[in-house]
């Protein structure tokens, strides 16, 4: 089990990109919640972090609000439009989101998918959501990164 959670879980992110296919209101909330988890993130303490490339976020899931099972079968369809190497960007409120979305991308290393999928996985405890009509409070908000990676 340990290889898989080495694997699955992070709690440090490299600099992110923002595809323009994202649209305008999709890149503004994710700079926000991003921004969430930069003010909290310490630098890292050895270099070989430092020289990876930057994640490139290709499409934006926010299931916050949503119960289980709903963010990761939104996250699955937002799966469809990321090729090899792109990100998907999920937030969620459930904290059974995070079991869901850990299990289906460890099923996808399990399983030898020609596009095996990388987790990253963020908390962020005790901020608040604003939407624009109203506003809620989350205690925690997850936050996965989803990356496509080729299996060779």
């Amino acid at each position: 089990m340990s290889a898989d959670s080495q694997s699955s879980t992070t709690n440090a992110l490299p600099s992110i990109l923002l595809a323009t296919v994202l649209s305008d209101a999709e890149q503004q909330k994710a700079n926000d919640l991003l921004a969430l988890l930069h003010s909290d993130i310490q630098t890292p303490s050895h270099d070989a972090d430092v020289n990876h490339q930057p994640i490139v976020i290709k499409r934006f899931v926010d299931g916050r609000g949503l119960a289980c099972p709903m963010p990761l079968l939104k996250a699955k369809v937002g799966l469809r439009d990321v090729a090899n190497g792109e990100s998907l960007y999920v937030v969620a409120t459930d904290a059974n989101s995070q079991a869901d979305i850990t299990a289906f991308c460890r099923q996808s290393q399990q399983a030898n998918a020609q596009n095996q999928l990388v987790l990253t996985v963020n908390r962020d405890t005790n901020e608040q959501s604003t939407d624009d009509s109203l506003t809620q409070h989350f205690d925690t908000i997850y936050h996965f990164i989803i990356t496509k990676t080729d299996s060779n």
